[in-house]
């Protein structure tokens, strides 16, 4: 019997920090697909739902696929877009014998802390509590007990920067076709501490995770668990639930919750343990400059704070001055999201000069204020282009408007969609080699490295005060569940 399965994307990273509200428009402009819409944009890709839609053939899968929505990390979704997408989902489960989704885990909206949990809750009640749901997540979720409770498997990614996003939800894929045929009943069990942020949120290459992941491993091989996952959290968000998880997905729900406990104990013990060096920006300039004669590679300055991709605004403008300062010469820098300077650019026309305020409108106070400066203008696009990178799985992107200045021997690229440096077409679709130049500032925390580090003869972190500052005392969190590390001395 041919098996029907619902299989759809629907992800937002909530910083429940930033002011500006998350709605249907913003889903739109960075990527929303609809029915058929999404097997034209996803099919033959190296993404998640680019493996559904592989897994549906090698199963023989009648797939069902209403949706595929992202936002770039920003403030919490609207209650009318998170009803306008779940409602897609949920309305589209019907006779269903499984679903396979790809969501991130630390969606907030304006009425509820686990959007992500609402959504699984709705399913499940449409579904009754035979239907397997099988959900891919982020490394980065924030994982609810509502969650666990509603899902038969969850499933986080491994890697951050997150290049195995189509090999999980593969994973994800061959579980939910032993759960449908009835061979395995999974369930999941959670785990957490009083841990705000630990594990070098999350990295790849930090001692505790590589460990973690090497256990988990062995657990899964010896039968003990049917997946273990590790999630980092997400430390932007004010919630209850804030904090790295551990979650295990087993048909004896006891059994994983003390796998998960011990897992748990190991990161309680190694929460101080951090890989992350910021350099000040006094010395960071310095390097640069040092740096220019003879470059062969860029050295590429990370704007840490200002991370779109953790719902930064990515119009922070306390790196780029000190960038013209310090008068650095053949620099490139991804980029400032400025709606208004983007129309100036255009107004002006390539090959023109422009002067404009640039950057820091949103809240002047989170890294730095507008700029007055007078620039050539190099180039405009629409903003869209296909990202072939680690990351990009040959799917578009789409940043609007898009224009790149010149200010002496600083090249800016100037975006109308926020998002972070993750991909070499980010420079290349404007016309800038990133190769060629002797400096590259890209907002991104971690992300960049597997586009950029390749071509780096060195990264060095700033952290320029902006709305993702590690410096969490300074957060105004309210909501989280208390006594919490290290906000607390516990």
């Amino acid at each position: 019997m041919r098996r029907t399965v619902l299989t759809a994307e629907f992800m937002h990273e909530t910083n429940t920090f930033s002011v500006q509200p998350t709605g249907e428009a913003a889903f739109r402009a960075a990527g929303c697909h609809v029915g058929e819409e999404v097997a034209a944009a996803f099919r033959g890709t190296r993404t998640a739902l680019g493996a559904a839609f592989e897994a549906a053939e090698t199963y023989g899968w009648r797939l069902v696929h209403p949706l595929a929505a992202h936002a770039n990390p920003s403030g919490r979704v609207t209650d009318a877009a998170f009803e306008t997408f779940a409602g897609l989902i949920v309305e589209a489960a019907r006779g269903v014998d499984g679903v396979l989704l790809h969501l991130h885990g630390a969606m907030a909206t304006a009425s509820d802390d686990d959007g992500e949990g609402a959504l699984l809750e709705r399913l499940r009640a449409r579904l009754g509590p035979d239907v397997p749901i099988v959900v891919i997540l982020d490394l980065h979720a924030t994982l609810t007990q509502r969650m666990a409770d509603n899902a038969s498997a969850l499933i986080s990614y491994r890697t951050y920067p997150h290049v195995d996003e189509y090999e999980r939800m593969h994973q994800g894929a061959a579980l939910l076709e032993r759960a449908m045929a009835g061979e395995i009943r999974p369930k999941v069990a959670v785990a957490r501490r009083p841990i705000l942020y630990a594990l070098d949120g999350g990295r790849s290459t930090s001692p505790p995770v590589i460990e973690l992941l090497r256990r988990g491993d062995e657990l899964e091989a010896s039968g003990k668990a049917l997946v273990v996952s590790l999630q980092a959290g997400f430390s932007s968000a004010d919630v209850h639930d804030i904090g790295p998880s551990v979650a295990v997905t087993a048909q004896d729900r006891d059994a994983a919750q003390a796998i998960a406990e011990a897992l748990m104990d190991y990161v309680w013990e190694n929460r101080t343990v951090s890989t992350i060096r910021f350099t000040p920006l006094a010395e960071a300039m310095a390097m640069a400059r040092a740096g220019e004669a003879g470059a062969t590679k860029p050295l590429v300055i990370s704007d840490y704070s200002d991370n779109p991709g953790a719902g930064a605004y990515g119009d922070a403008t306390a790196l780029l001055a000190a960038i013209l300062e310090a008068g650095l010469r053949n620099v490139g820098f991804h980029a400032i999201r400025d709606p208004e300077a983007a129309l100036a650019a255009q107004a002006a026309g390539v090959g023109n000069r422009v002067t404009l305020r640039l950057g820091g409108k949103v809240d002047p106070a989170m890294g730095g204020g507008p700029l007055e400066l007078t620039a050539h203008v190099v180039a405009l696009t629409d903003g869209r282009f296909i990202c072939y990178g680690p990351m990009g799985g040959g799917t578009w992107r789409n940043y609007g408007l898009s224009a790149l200045l010149r200010v002496d021997g600083v090249e800016i690229v100037v975006i109308t969609h926020n998002g972070q440096a993750t991909d070499l077409a980010q420079f290349t679709s404007l016309g800038l080699d990133p190769t060629r130049k002797a400096t590259l500032v890209v907002k991104s925390m971690q992300h960049f490295r597997a586009a950029f580090a390749p071509i780096a003869r060195q990264i060095v972190e700033v952290d320029t005060g902006a709305l993702a500052t590690r410096n969490f005392k300074q957060r105004p969190y309210r909501h989280v569940r208390r006594p919490i590390w290290p906000l607390d001395d516990i």
